[in-house]
């Protein structure tokens, strides 16, 4: 998921809780499928209609009217459910991302957005593996149930009703595949019964957005998944396996670090540290950069008594480069360690702005015009690697080392 950047800060069920899924076939399937629907006056005939039948999505249509349909099992496909609970029908867990919290010593408790039982996938157990999204996923009791209040409608293709959940569940589909030449497609939101639709003005919105005809809730390479608080990164088996490993984007750290690059003022060899050890502070040997020019130095004080305090939150100053006399904020870089979100394999060579990971050309280029949910009306371009917001334009810097 986005925004865990390799890391995952709190306090969880470990088994559930991970900065990446993995989704596999199951041993015995768990997919359902629609059946019928039934419309109740009264609450009594709410049991009656769900019994024999494994799983309900239940609709309050006033206060005497009750709409409820019915799924029963469908052995051809497997389901697995994301949300903030961390009930038994959640297979995994999903927090809210606060963006740069790793930086912090204590995580950061803020009143979740994300809903208990958010989203549900549904994978074919044969071939093609076709995987796809719907909004809410079913409780312990394998109940969905929506209040009144919840923007409802009846479908024309069948009569039958369908919803959207309280803060929506968002798709983005790249264009062209998730490689260097993609572009970033535009955010739909995703219906429980599975249909695509226009993002509401906001994510509290009562009135729906507009049906989109010729787009689906299939999950491809490079889909996004947003659900109000947390945004997940979508990566196909098949396309996953071209591109870079773990394994491979640390050769390229210790391949950078091989070089023996130099501090111009502390000349004093520079070394980025592996992901475990990235957070700490107070290294002299860990890489800072120049971000309007993208000088790499050490950690020194040159220039530190005329710094000014930055205005991204981060303790950044804006110090003057001592080799292009360049004023512009001076930050602490990062290595990216989580490779699903390299679009390639080449080296390590830009850095976002303002937050100081370090990726490939490509990949921060992709990034940069990816607009991702920040709050609950706005889209902005969002490091992968931390989820603070991109800033400037073009939102990146090429890193220039003292050997450059």
């Amino acid at each position: 998921g986005s925004g865990g950047g390799g890391c995952v800060v709190g306090d969880v069920d470990g088994s559930r809780h991970q900065h990446k899924f993995v989704l596999s076939r199951r041993s015995r399937p768990n997919g359902v499928k629609m059946v019928n629907q039934r419309t109740l006056v009264t609450p009594a005939q709410l049991k009656e209609a769900q019994d024999g039948y494994s799983h309900s999505v239940s609709m309050t249509m006033g206060r005497d009217k009750s709409v409820v349909i019915n799924y029963d099992c469908d052995e051809s496909t497997d389901m697995f459910q994301l949300g903030r609970s961390a009930d038994a029908s959640i297979d995994f867990i999903v927090l809210d991302t606060i963006p740069n919290q790793h930086r912090s010593a204590e995580p950061v408790r803020a009143h979740s957005t994300v809903s208990r039982y958010a989203c549900r996938i549904v994978c074919e157990r044969g071939p093609p593996y076709t995987a796809r999204l719907f909004a809410a996923g079913f409780d312990t009791k394998n109940r969905i149930v929506l209040n009144e209040q919840a923007t409802k409608w009846t479908r024309k293709s069948d009569n039958m009703m369908d919803a959207l959940t309280t803060n929506g569940v968002l798709l983005l589909r790249p264009q062209g595949g998730f490689d260097a030449s993609s572009e970033p497609g535009l955010w739909r939101e995703i219906s429980v019964a599975g249909d695509v639709f226009r993002i509401r003005k906001s994510r509290a919105d009562r009135d729906r957005g507009a049906p989109v005809s010729g787009e689906s809730n299939e999950l491809t390479d490079g889909c996004l998944i947003d659900l109000c608080g947390v945004t997940l990164l979508w990566r196909s088996s098949i396309s996953r396996s071209q591109t870079p490993s773990d394994g491979q984007v640390d050769a390229l750290r210790l391949r950078l670090n091989a070089a023996r690059p130099q501090c111009p003022v502390g000349l004093n060899t520079l070394q980025f540290p592996s992901g475990a050890s990235s957070s700490r502070s107070g290294i002299q040997s860990q890489p800072h950069a120049y971000l309007k020019c993208g000088h790499v130095h050490g950690q020194h004080e040159w220039d530190a008594a005329n710094g000014a305090a930055g205005e991204t939150g981060q303790s950044q100053t804006r110090r003057t480069c001592p080799l292009c006399r360049k004023i512009g904020p001076y930050v602490k870089l990062r290595f990216g360690v989580e490779s699903a979100f390299y679009v390639d394999t080449e080296s390590q060579t830009f850095a976002f702005v303002p937050c100081g990971h370090v990726a490939s050309e490509k990949t921060v280029k992709y990034w940069s015009k990816v607009p991702i949910p920040y709050g609950p009306e706005e889209l902005l371009a969002r490091c992968p690697f931390c989820a603070f917001p991109i800033m400037g334009n073009p939102g990146f810097v090429q890193l220039m080392w003292d050997s450059q």
